[in-house]
């Protein structure tokens, strides 16, 4: 990011990042890194991407670092799960942040990529259940999360956990190969 993109970002987001319950996700890992980190990179493409399409930098930017904002770990409580944390996260942020329904809606939003798989590949995540009306993306800001979030995720899990990768692809495959019948 250039100084004025830096600038303009962090006047969009500045609340947030010093806001003493979001401080609390650098404690929270995710994808072997911080949430916090996590977060931060996610809303930082956001913005850049937000900046190519034409998209509204402040509902991309503060949805892109509100996405994950849920309290501990995926597997602590049922709400925080896989596919349904982007629920909690957006209840979060509306109830610490008031962020617009726009906002609101790209945190929910944020996992679509992983309900299409899940309808793909129905044996992952068995006891998950998502809908892809519910999950699809209803703005350009929406998409912009959801990619966003998929790309950082790809990059973190392949620094951070290849071997997690490599098991899941096996697991694919394996199943793709004894379910074929």
């Amino acid at each position: 990011m250039t100084k004025n993109e830096l600038k303009e970002f962090d006047s969009l987001v500045s609340d947030i990042l010093e806001n003493e319950y979001f401080l609390t996700t650098k404690k929270d890992l995710h994808h072997g890194t911080s949430k916090y980190e996590h977060s931060l990179r996610v809303a930082k493409l956001s913005y850049k991407l937000g900046k190519i399409f034409k998209a509204d930098l402040k509902v991309a930017s503060r949805a892109g670092l509100l996405h994950d904002f849920f309290f501990g770990t995926r597997k602590e409580k049922p709400e925080n799960s896989y596919l349904r944390h982007p629920i909690t996260a957006s209840c979060n942020a509306k109830r610490y942040f008031n962020v617009t329904n726009k906002e609101a809606e790209a945190i929910k939003t944020h996992m679509f990529h992983q309900v299409l798989l899940k309808k793909l590949f129905p044996f992952i995540n068995r006891q998950e259940k998502a809908s892809i009306k519910e999950f699809k993306p209803k703005s350009k800001e929406g998409w912009i999360i959801c990619f966003s979030d998929l790309l950082i995720s790809i990059i973190e899990l392949e620094r951070f956990q290849f071997s997690y990768v490599a098991n899941v692809a096996l697991l694919l495959i394996f199943n793709v190969i004894m379910f074929k019948n």
